[in-house]
């Protein structure tokens, strides 16, 4: 099974580098952040002619979680209290070895500039998640949080982490938060995989960063424990950053 999770940056515009990720990557299940659209505007046409099934949690012009899956998936979940009600979570259930899984595909708000609203949103919304997960975690074999959390989890997940301690991306505030989810039982499954530094999954459109690869790993696979030994492998598939009118992120995929 291969499970992918992408920042599109608006579904609508990005279908014709959608389906060239299919068509080479084949996976089963991908979960789509900041898509961008309300539900009847999600493109379901064009996944259904590849054979997915759709799960749109919307929101006009801006935020937007969506699943697709070759699989129907179950008892989908738009429960979470988002602290300014934005589409910024979705989940699913799924059977992975026999094992009933939690899928969740999140698009945490980014928090800057630090001194507005923002960014005590960010640290509301991380507290009511981690409550969320406490609160499903025993109800099943195992988790898996995939999306765009808007955090950098470690010094050699950026370039240059000491011009980013301020930034609501790296301020060691928000670390700890990132921590005290994988204190829940979670493993950053990317870094059982791949220990170099210099690993991105984002390059901001401006001052070559993409060319200079200058970026920033804020995508992330957290799975529980009980199910990690099922993973094959986690891969960033930085091809797509190159493609014409990219998104600003690579998907990351889990292999099992």
């Amino acid at each position: 099974m291969i499970i992918s999770s992408w920042n599109i940056n608006s579904v609508r515009i990005r279908t014709e580098n959608i389906e060239k990720y299919l068509d080479k990557i084949d996976p089963d299940i991908i979960m789509f952040q900041e898509i961008k659209c309300e539900d009847d505007k999600f493109p379901n046409d064009f996944f259904e002619k590849k054979n997915y099934n759709c799960y749109v949690f919307g929101q006009k012009s801006y935020n937007g979680v969506a699943i697709i899956s070759k699989k129907k998936l179950l008892n989908i979940d738009k429960s979470f209290k988002d602290p300014n009600e934005q589409s910024r979570l979705i989940a699913a259930d799924i059977k992975i070895a026999g094992k009933l899984v939690k899928l969740i595909c999140i698009y945490l708000p980014n928090g800057n500039p630090v001194n507005t609203d923002k960014y005590p949103y960010k640290l509301k919304w991380l507290n009511n998640f981690i409550n969320f997960i406490k609160k499903e975690i025993d109800n099943y074999d195992g988790i898996i949080i995939g999306g765009d959390f808007n955090i950098i989890p470690n010094s050699n997940d950026v370039g240059n982490p000491e011009d980013w301690e301020n930034d609501a991306l790296y301020r060691l505030e928000i670390r700890k938060e990132f921590r005290k989810i994988l204190n829940l039982g979670f493993k950053d499954s990317f870094r059982l995989f791949n220990t170099e530094d210099k690993q991105y999954t984002f390059w901001d459109y401006t001052q070559g960063s993409w060319q200079r690869n200058k970026g920033l790993r804020i995508d992330h696979f957290l799975i529980t424990d009980s199910i990690c030994a099922k993973i094959k492998n986690v891969e960033i598939d930085k091809f797509t950053r190159g493609l014409n009118k990219p998104s600003d992120h690579s998907p990351i995929r889990i292999n099992f």
